[in-house]
């Protein structure tokens, strides 16, 4: 089942895709959904509602794909976990010395987060932002000190996700927060339709143009491990989003590019770039050369 939460003059609504169509799931939701958005809300009533939302979608409302604005499925989710450097040919790439094993997690902005067919908004103009595709796990029930061999009875599905990244001296919290530097759509994949995750391929274009080709199978920490280690330092609620690492082929996305990814089973993300409220480096608040007040 493909769960998309969609654009109505009701507001936002969940939905089940079913074939061409999205089919209006919002009853199932029994709490406001507030910020963090309806499928937020069904996930914090239970993984097995969840799981039977798509037992019977007749007599339902019924909207066509095609003609949707879809949101992003988590608009807030309560935090986003992403592993740094955990593909092999992206260490390689970046010349790291390190990789997530020795570099752990870090955690992204919620409020970065925008869906599919919205705009990344670059922050300067005269440094790099790369785009870096990669799969999402989201937590389906609360976890704490996982082990690897279960670690997938936690998850919820699965989501494509780019992590735009500044390439400066930041902190990686700091410079991969900027607000809408976490594409995340169009939908979230359960776990039935997908799989196994350790097998799925994944493809990134930039104005058509491929940038990124690669296989889950070649990541460092797999989801069930990466799923154990964060669990080991934090507990992941439900809606939590882990960002699983990006493979080779990051590079730098401009104005005006289109930027897209695909995730074998799981689903197709694309969104634009503006540079249309981009400033100078050294213009922003937290220069070295800017006067500090208290």
């Amino acid at each position: 089942m493909r769960l998309a939460v969609f654009s109505s003059d009701w507001g936002a609504r969940l939905g089940a895709v079913d074939g061409d169509d999205l089919v209006d799931i919002t009853d199932l939701v029994a709490a406001p959904a507030g910020l963090a958005g309806p499928l937020h809300a069904l996930l914090e009533q239970g993984l097995d509602l969840v799981r039977l939302a798509g037992a019977n979608l007749r007599d339902r409302p019924r909207v066509p794909v095609r003609d949707a604005t879809l949101l992003p499925p988590l608009p807030r989710p309560g935090k986003i976990v992403a592993a740094p450097v955990n593909y092999r040919d992206h260490q390689a790439e970046m010349a790291a010395p390190l990789t997530v094993a020795d570099l752990g997690v870090f955690l992204k902005a919620p409020s970065s987060v925008v869906g599919h067919g919205g705009t990344v908004s670059l922050p300067y103009t005269d440094l790099r932002t790369d785009q870096e595709a990669e799969l999402a796990v989201v937590i389906g029930r609360p976890a704490r000190h996982v082990s690897v061999e279960r670690a997938l009875e936690y998850v919820a599905g699965y989501t494509c996700l780019f992590d735009i990244t500044v390439r400066s001296t930041e902190d990686r919290s700091t410079r991969k927060s900027f607000d809408t530097f976490t594409p995340l759509g169009p939908w979230v994949t359960t776990p039935d339709e997908v799989g196994d995750p350790g097998t799925l391929s994944l493809r990134c274009w930039v104005n058509g143009v491929p940038r990124q080709s690669a296989s889950t199978a070649d990541l460092i920490f797999g989801v069930p491990r990466l799923i154990a280690y964060a669990s080991s330092v934090m507990t992941l609620w439900p809606g939590d989003v882990i960002a699983t690492g990006t493979p080779a082929g990051v590079g730098p996305i401009r104005h005006g590019d289109r930027v897209s990814m695909a995730i074998e089973r799981v689903g197709r993300l694309e969104v634009t770039v503006t540079a249309a409220d981009a400033i100078p480096y050294a213009s922003r608040p937290g220069a070295k050369t800017a006067a500090v007040t208290a």
